[in-house]
């Protein structure tokens, strides 16, 4: 989906809106955090931190190899 969106002033920064049906496609509301990166292809903008996805990952795999050790300490 293509959607357009105009760079606006926001006090001494700029900002832009977002189609009211993308926000709620991908669930994000004023106040959340996003992420933008930068690509061969331009900029991409995205509520999926890649720092905690990354995180995430570490912590099941630790899960899993220590599986035993965690079910003992949770009695």
């Amino acid at each position: 989906m293509i959607e357009e969106s105009i760079i606006l002033a926001v006090g001494n920064s700029s900002g832009t809106t977002l189609p009211k049906a993308m926000l709620e496609r991908y669930r994000i509301a004023e106040g959340d955090r996003v992420f933008l990166f930068e690509t061969a292809a331009g900029v991409l903008f995205t509520p999926y931190d890649a720092t905690f996805a990354e995180a995430m990952r570490l912590y099941d795999e630790g899960a899993r190899q220590y599986r035993n050790a965690m079910r003992e300490l949770a009695r």
